[in-house]
This record gives structure tokens, sequence and C-alpha cells, in this order.
């Protein structure tokens, strides 16, 4: 970029000395006109020239720079204002909407221009007129507008290197947390609990209109059993005397009445609570400590006081609770309950509040009991409260931050499944393709030749990477389930004596089942699988304590009680019957506990666990139903407890396993079938497979391929196609073909789960074949199809 520069410089460093010298030569010959001496006025020409060139070197060696301005980071600007609990948006010179947090996107209905709010004609005037004012004076303030219905007083600042920048702040939109669930409380239950102390209390506008009053309040200002005063002048309902005591103005004789007001969220028009106490022996002074003291203690909500000097004054149980401290021992200032980084934020708020006006602001805090909880802490300048200066209330969002971790929990298992199942499916293609080639080598290659071994060897390892696939679809809830009707018991009894050979000789296995145990509707292969799992979890358990143990395993029906306390939200209620496996081992950790069931999560050591036994039980029991559940404590073994639904049957239908039926070795045949299939690899193994048995087999890449074949070909005896394939899928291919042929079979092949398939084809007379498959498998199913079994 330099070197580029360099010619224009000398171009016009020349023709300025060009110039410089043409001027010199005109004023030289003036010169000689006048004095007519040629010296003189080559001395002249001589010297413009000079001082033209020390003029350009001084510029030369000083060149003007070009002042960049500096780029605004309006992220940085974007993150503070979010920050902030007021409604704030930053407007340009030309009143475009710059930046605004979500404060101002939930006040105003959306992300307006403060000056296209939708406002009453008025306010908008007096909101247009405060933006003039501020690119005038740099400052500008409303009192107060109303917003959506909401009054809130405005600040427009000036703002930016250049002056170039409105920021509009709208404060008093939020009203403290308490006030909806204050106005539901007083006319209700804590009213109740207050007159029982003798408390009347209200919370009003500060216009003096009454918000909510609880009944003794109602009774004693109206003369009147239940009487509500709620919409009333709260003035209009006291007077005072001479001495400057509160009556009843009902009736002036019933003796005076002290008053307590605590200014409730920010700015002037947030609401009061107000609460009236007779004033039996007259001498206390509003705001004393013991009245201040009864009022706190039979408020449900966390309350707190803080003097001018920033100590507490009093707080309520709640909010020694949440804060974690002795209510006989507090501690002396409010930054002594929060972690190190946090005090000094808590001591300014505090400090600055207590000396100004009417506000408050929430603070995100730790406490130094539960540093990795953050809590939101209220503070806000109170008046009217004898020494107390600053309120302070905590906001309970630890049940609102536990639904954000579900959910991004649920979230992340969601995503995972939806990997986890398109990586099953893309893997079982190629285990079909492995399995099928070992299956054709091995009928080249008899037992004792040199390669039969490692052929078995492959086919081995294949099928255990295809019962690894089988876990990630248990896992995405996307395997082929054969649910029947069964009962636990059986299904337990069937396994047992395999669990025993897996325990070992250290860990005794104990059998237990109740009665009268309902059926339940459940694969019984995978169900098996859920037990072996669980139960092997359980064996390494024990050994890690280095010696054996106790394996449990119960069925039995599960009562309303223990349902309940499982949670109705989580589990509805009904007839359950529980399978309960549980151990002697070293227990789970809590803090390990939340994650047991989540996907290549372990806790043994590296390739010694692939973290998907306990996700693959977790995907098994949901996709049939059912609920688990996890139960520990460290040092004393794991309880993990499922619950299927029973099945309601017919009183003469007794459950039990269908018999299989003896099905014929015989797997030759004849006939046409149709393989469409876009694998290349998978086609090439079910084309060779089919044939070996016998058939003529048309192949095809995709469905509008297959079509074609069809129409030079006869009537195929069988289709056999892929589901998801580009172009055309198996199901579109399926009712092309059934509207020429309706009675011809189908088998669909694929690496999804069968149900899964079956909600998206609408399609009678299928059947279907799951990969990976070895060559007999296929060959069995397009026998059993054409035989229509």
């Amino acid at each position: 970029m330099r070197e580029g520069a360099t010619g224009p410089m000398i171009g016009g460093t020349r023709a300025a000395l060009l110039i410089a010298g043409a001027a010199g030569a005109i004023a030289g010959g003036i010169i000689l006109w006048l004095v007519g001496s040629m010296i003189v006025a080559a001395g002249f020409v001589a010297a413009a020239v000079v001082l033209a060139g020390i003029a350009l070197a001084v510029k030369a060696a000083f060149p003007t720079r070009t002042v960049v301005e500096p780029e605004t980071d309006w992220s940085l600007a974007s993150a503070l204002a979010g920050a902030n609990a007021d409604a704030i948006a930053v407007t340009g010179r030309g009143g475009h909407l710059v930046c605004a947090n979500e404060a101002y996107e939930t006040l105003c209905g959306g992300l307006p221009t403060p000056p296209a709010l939708a406002l009453a004609e008025p306010a908008l005037v007096a909101l247009t007129a405060a933006g003039r004012d501020a690119w005038r004076d740099g400052h500008a303030a409303l009192a107060q507008i109303e917003v959506a219905g909401t009054p809130v007083a405005v600040s427009v600042t000036r703002s930016g290197h250049a002056g170039d920048h409105l920021v509009w702040r709208f404060t008093g939109h939020r009203a403290v947390d308490t006030v909806e669930s204050l106005v539901r409380e007083i006319d209700g239950s804590l009213g109740d609990r207050l007159g029982e102390a003798g408390i009347m209390a209200a919370l009003m506008t500060p216009a003096g209109q009454v918000i909510a009053g609880n009944r003794v309040l109602g009774a004693r200002a109206t003369g009147q059993p239940n009487a509500s005063i709620t919409g009333q002048d709260l003035a209009q309902l006291l007077v005072g005397d001479a001495r400057g005591s509160i009556h009843f103005a009902r009736d002036e004789e019933a003796g005076p009445l002290r008053l307590l007001q605590v200014p409730l969220g920010s700015g002037e028009q947030s609401p009061v609570l107000v609460a009236l106490i007779d004033d039996l022996g007259g001498a206390p002074a509003i705001g004393d400590p013991q009245d201040v003291h009864t009022l706190l203690s039979v408020i449900p909500f966390g309350l707190a006081l803080v003097d001018r000097e920033g100590r507490f004054i009093a707080m309520n149980a709640a909010f020694s609770r949440v804060a974690g401290v002795e209510p006989s021992a507090p501690p002396l200032y409010p930054g002594d309950l929060v972690v190190r980084e946090d005090k000094a934020a808590v001591a300014d708020t505090v400090r600055r509040f207590a000396t100004g006006g009417a506000q408050s602001a929430d603070l995100a805090i730790r406490l130094k009991d539960h540093p990795d909880e953050p809590l939101a802490l209220s503070i806000a300048a109170t008046r009217g409260f004898g020494g107390a200066s600053v309120l302070l209330s905590f906001k309970d969002n630890g049940e609102e931050n536990r639904l954000k971790r579900e959910v991004a929990q649920a979230t992340k298992m969601q995503a995972v499944g939806q990997l986890a199942g398109g990586v099953a499916h893309d893997f079982n293609n190629i285990l079909t393709a492995i399995i099928g080639h070992c299956d054709l080598m091995l009928m080249r290659h008899s037992p004792g030749d040199s390669d039969y071994d490692d052929i078995q060897q492959i086919r081995a390892n294949s099928n255990r990477a295809a019962s690894l696939t089988r876990q990630l679809l248990a896992f995405s809830r996307q395997q082929t389930l054969r649910p029947q009707i069964l009962q636990l018991p059986d299904v337990v009894s069937e396994v047992s004596t395999l669990l025993r050979r897996l325990l070992g000789e250290t860990v005794v296995l104990e059998v237990k089942h109740g009665r009268d145990l309902g059926a339940v509707r459940a694969d019984p292969g995978q169900l098996e699988q859920v037990v072996v799992n669980l139960a092997v979890n359980a064996r390494d358990a024990m050994l890690a304590k280095g010696a054996g143990g106790r394996v449990t395993i119960q069925t039995r029906a599960a009562t309303i009680a223990e349902l309940r306390h499982r949670g109705t939200d989580i589990m509805p209620l009904g007839d359950y019957t529980a399978l309960e496996i549980a151990d002697t081992g070293t227990g789970i950790p809590p803090d390990v506990l939340p994650k047991i069931f989540e996907p290549f999560f372990t806790t043994k050591e590296v390739g010694k666990g692939t973290g998907l036994g306990l996700s693959t039980v977790y995907g098994i029991v949901k996709q049939s139903g059912g609920f688990i559940f996890a139960d520990s404590k460290p040092g004393q073994g794991a309880t993990f407890t499922i619950y299927f639904p029973v099945h309601a049957v017919s009183p003469d239908a007794a459950p039990s396993r269908p018999v299989a039926r003896a099905k014929s070795t015989d797997t030759w045949g004849t006939g046409t079938i149709l393989l469409v299939e876009d694998e290349d690899m998978v086609r090439a193994i079910a084309e060779r497979a089919l044939t070996r048995q016998g058939y003529t087999v048309l192949a095809a890449d995709h469905g509008e391929a297959a079509l074609e074949l069809l129409e030079n070909a006869e009537r195929p005896s069988l289709i056999v196609s892929d589901v998801m394939m580009p172009v055309m899928d198996g199901p579109t291919l399926a009712r092309a073909v059934r509207a020429r042929y309706p009675d011809i079979p189908i088998l669909f092949m694929s690496g999804y789960a069968e149900e899964q398939l079956r909600r998206s084809i609408d399609l009678d007379n299928v059947a279907f074949l799951p990969k990976p498959f070895s060559v007999q498998q296929l060959a069995e199913a397009a026998r059993d199809v054409l035989a229509g079994v």
C-alpha cells in the first residue's frame, strides 16, 4: 500500500514546483518591468522557487494525518443494557433504534423507537419534546407518562464520543415481585394472620386508593363484618385530631392508631404497604422497632431492614432461612451474606439507596452458603419506617433455574438422540454389507480352512458393533420393539440363571416376587436387557469395594402413596407394576446421580465403559411407556425402581408369551423380486443373497428407477425396498406399485425403528426387516412374506 502511493506523491511534488516556478517567473517579469534590473528580477524568481521547495519539504516531513473515528462497540452496550433492570434504548442521530434491552422490549411490546411508541397524544408530544431537549441541553426528563398502561418515569441523555446518540431510560415499570402476591395474601390467609396479631393491613396506590385490605381493616373502617374497602380512598376513612393522632372516621372515640408505611418498588408511583395498629399506650412513635419486628414476623416473604449506616435492623424468619443465618445471631452488614466478589456491589447499592431518593434495583448475588446458586436480591429505599432506610428481599428463582436446567438437559438429550439415531442408521448400512460379505465368504469356506476363523472373527465383531447400534437406537427411543403382554416375574425368572453366571461367586442374587401383580406390555427381549444391564452395574459397584455383596431383584405392585412421593407431575397416578433392583455397593455420589442416564457418561476407567448402559435402559423403559428412578445414599448401595403401567386385559385372557412356531429351514424359492436400495454395497449383497436362493432379482437404486423397470417387466412376486431413499422413497414407491398391483407383498428394510416408520407408512400387508441383517435372515424374511406368514 505504501509503495503504490509513491508515484502520486512524486507527481504532486513536480506539479507544485512547476506552479511555483511559473508564479515566480511572472512575478520576476513584473519586477523587471517596474525596476528595470535583471539581477533583482532573477533573485526574486530564485527566492520564490527556494521557498516553495522548503514548504514542500516540510509538508513531506510532517504529513497530514487522517483522523479515523473509533467504531462504537454496540455488543458491549447491549450487554450493559441487558444487565440493567430498567428499560433502556439507544437511538442515533437519525432517530433509528441502535440497541435496546429485554426490559424495553417487554415494556413496549416490541422494539419501536421511543418517539414512535403507541402513546396518548399528550404523552407522545412530551416524549418527543424531551428528545429534542436532550439533543440541545444534553439531558431531559419526564416525571411520568403511561406506556402500555404502566406509569413510568423517563430520562433522556445525550451520549457517545461525538454526542450523536440518545440513551432513553424508563424507570418504575417494574413492580416488586411480592406486590401481586401481597394482593392475594392480604385478601386471604396473610390478612387473617395479620388481623389475629392486631394489625390492620392494606396495599394502596401512592394516591391513597386501596388495592387490597384485610378483613379486620374493612370491619373497623366501615363497621360491617366482611366489608371490602378495595377502591376506596384510605384517607377518607381516617381523621386526625388536635393532638396529631389518627382515628377511624366512623368512630373517633375508638382510640388512636399508629400507622406504618413501606414503599414497594421504585419511583413515586410504587404501591405502598400500610399497617395500622391500635395505639393502646399512646407513647410509642411511628416506626417503633417493636412494630417493625411484629410486621415483618407475620409476612411470609423474606424481608429485612437496613439503617442509614448499612447495618441490619431487623429480618424475618423467611429472610434468614434463605440467607442461611440464625435469626438469633444475624450478620452485621448485608455484604456479610454474599461471596467476596459481590460484597462491593451490595454495599455500594445499599449505601446509595440509604442516602438517595425512592428507588429500587435487583442484584444478582451469590450467598456464601450456596455459591453455586445465584439469587436475585431486591434493594429498595424506604421512608416513614423509623430508622430503617433500605428494604431488602430475596427473589427466589431457584425453581426457575431448575426448570431452565431441565429444559436445557431435555433439549440436549433430544439432540443427542436424533444424532444417535442418524448415526445408527448409517452404521447399520455398513454393518449389513460387512455381515453379508462374511456370510457369502463362509459359504465358500468350511471349518478348517485357513481363512475360516478370520471370517468368523470379522462376523463376530460385526455383530458386536450391531449390538452397539441397537444401544444407540434404544437410547434415542428409536429401536424396534416387539411388545407382548407378560408378567414381570416370568421375565426375571428366565433371566435369573444367566444373571447368576454373570454376577460371579462373590455376589449373591436374591429374587423376590409380590402377589397379584398386574400384567404389563413390553418387549421381553429388551426387558431382559434392562435387567441384565442394571444387575451388571450393581456387580461392578460392589466389586469396586474389593468384596462381594448382594443384588436383590424384586417385583411388586406400586402403592398410591409411593406414586405421590415420586411426584404426580412426573408420573400420573394409576396402576403400576414395579421392578426393583438394589445392591449393597458403594452407592452413587449426589453430584453424579443426576447424570447417570446421560449418554456416554461413565465413572469407569477409560476403555472399561461406553457410558451407554444406563442410557440404553432409560430409552427402553421410556419407549415402553414406563418410568425409572434411581435412589442412592453414598456407602449404602443404590436402588433402581422401574414402573410399568398395568395393561388392562379381559378377565378370560391369560397373559402369556406366544409359542414360537417352528419354521422351515428351507429358504429356496422361485419368482421375481424387485429390489430397491440406494446404498450400493447393501444392494449388491441383497441381490447376490436372493439370487443364490433361486430368485430372479431386478435391482434399482431408487423408486423412479424401479417404476421404469416395472414398465418393461412382468408382475414381480415381491418387492424388497429400503424406506429412506433419494428421489422417491420406499412408501411412495409402494403406493405407486399397489395402484397397479393391489395385492403385491412388500418387504421394507431399514436401519430406523419399525415403530417410527409405521407411523409414517399408511399401507397394509407390509413386512419389516431391520438392518443389519444376515444373508440367512434376508432369505427367511423373503420366504415368509411370499408364504403369507
